[in-house]
């Protein structure tokens, strides 16, 4: 008889590695509830289960046995082939438990499967459990003294970072990749070297060194060795973050203008949207909102998004949405996609996550709630705090605009 839960653990590697539902593997004798309750580890396995299991995934019955070095290696593989889309909890759930549970497992293997655990975090817009992750691949990546691969964690750590906010170790961590490749010598492809910088002129930028940041931008655009592509897409797109935090909206959209004629939707889509969005979200926050052309990008953006979205950059549609309805003045629109938005908050980036909670202020303030505008103050007070000087300004300066909004209902 098998043990649970390793049993449990095992059949589920076992089926989504051959890329079957749970469906797939059910008929006499076995049940939907049941086949869930021997994955969870609920219920004990019988010969005649094993069996049959063993015959519908067409392995041996001893294939069931506890994890060995080559079943996480082609778990790895397994599931570094299955497209974006298809990662999902259920993956991330199976790679954490082959991780806690395989032994004799050697470094290499262990850091690929960290690698794609962390990705996989990433994807499902958890990144502080990205961050846990990456900082064990930061500490392997040292032991196993392989700068390159300590160079790609560190930019990932930055990005990271970036997303939950913490700039100081986003720039700490970009800064310290570009000093070890430079150290070491290291042959780095050109687009990793211009993606470390970009990360570093964002994390800058962020943190109100926007002179700096605005130069470095500036040089990595005429460092360029093609206007067109991914790599000078980002490029653009960074350098307008960058005007757009200096107030200079006019460069910011000429920026961003590029950016988008820089890369066609058939090379990398996701890119293609994010830019739209980005755009998107520059035309709502320029002085004055170009409304027109916010609403021009999400119209075009929201088919493709709604067919291969990340659920992070669905998030990011539905508050660009709520924005644009709320600045139109349809706020009863924008208050129906606010809380269709909540559950979901978490999947954005700590900057959208400040205007999600202010645009949760707004609509409240103008449906009348008195604790609004002192929850509205704590919120800029706080973003102050975390040395956001442009998304301070922002929020402030909504908060100067709500009594107002109010008044004219």
């Amino acid at each position: 008889m098998l043990e649970q839960p390793s049993f449990g653990r095992r059949l589920r590697q076992l089926r989504l590695q051959q890329g079957k539902s749970q469906s797939e593997l059910t008929g006499p004798g076995m049940s939907a509830a049941y086949l869930s309750r021997l994955e969870s580890g609920a219920r004990p396995p019988t010969d005649r289960a094993v069996a049959y299991l063993a015959e519908q995934l067409d392995v041996p019955a001893e294939s069931f046995a506890r994890y060995s070095e080559n079943d996480l290696a082609d778990l790895v593989m397994t599931l570094s082939s299955r497209p974006q889309g298809e990662r999902d909890g259920e993956v991330r759930d199976l790679l954490n438990d082959a991780l806690s549970t395989a032994i004799d497992v050697d470094a290499t293997t262990r850091w690929e499967a960290l690698d794609l655990f962390a990705r996989q975090h990433s994807a499902l817009g958890e990144f502080q459990e990205e961050c846990a992750v990456l900082e064990k691949l930061e500490v392997m990546s040292r032991e196993l003294n392989r700068p390159a691969l300590h160079v790609y964690v560190l930019q990932r750590i930055a990005r990271c970072c970036r997303n939950l906010g913490d700039m100081e170790g986003a720039r700490r961590s970009a800064q310290e990749a570009l000093e070890l490749t430079r150290r070491h010598q290291l042959r780095v492809l050109t687009a990793d070297l211009v993606r470390a910088k970009l990360l570093l002129i964002s994390a800058e930028a962020e943190l109100g060194n926007l002179a700096e940041a605005a130069a470095l931008s500036t040089e990595v655009c005429e460092s360029l060795p093609h206007g067109e592509g991914a790599l000078a897409a980002e490029a653009y797109w960074t350098a307008s973050t960058v005007r757009a935090r200096q107030g200079n909206f006019s460069q910011a959209f000429e920026f961003i203008e590029r950016a988008l004629a820089a890369l066609d939707s058939r090379e990398e889509l996701t890119l293609w949207m994010r830019l739209r969005l980005a755009a998107a979200s520059l035309s709502l926050q320029s002085l004055p909102p170009r409304l027109d052309r916010a609403e021009a990008l999400l119209t075009e953006v929201e088919p493709a998004l709604k067919l291969a979205g990340a659920p992070r950059n669905v998030q990011e549609l539905l508050l660009l949405k709520a924005q644009l309805a709320y600045r139109q003045g349809s706020m009863e629109h924008s208050a129906e996609l606010v809380a269709a938005g909540e559950g979901d908050v978490h999947l954005l980036t700590y900057r959208d996550q400040i205007r999600f909670r202010l645009l949760q202020e707004l609509l409240a303030n103008y449906a009348g709630d008195p604790e609004a505008d002192h929850r509205l103050r704590e919120l800029a007070a706080d973003v102050q705090a975390a040395r956001m000087p442009d998304l301070s300004a922002e929020v402030w300066r909504a908060v100067a605009e709500s009594a107002p909004v109010q008044n004219s209902a």
